[in-house]
């Protein structure tokens, strides 16, 4: 428990970096093929579905290596 705890850490600390100094590497995120995005006068409506599955299959991948 304790090892997934820090490795989530440092995950979460270098998505952070990330996207602190280099926002441009996740620009794809949101604006792949099969999200949803609607913007309308009064306002907006956006729902990343098929990049949300990605990061699920990334973080489900990362976990199943880590877990072994």
């Amino acid at each position: 428990m304790g090892r997934f705890l820090i490795i989530g850490g440092l995950a979460v600390a270098a998505i952070g970096a990330v996207l602190t100094w280099a926002p441009w590497l996740v620009s794809w995120f949101g604006r792949l093929p099969g999200d949803i995005r609607v913007e309308r006068e009064h306002g907006a409506f956006y729902f990343p579905i098929v990049s949300l599955i990605i990061v699920n299959l990334l973080f489900a991948l990362i976990s199943r290596l880590v877990s072994r």
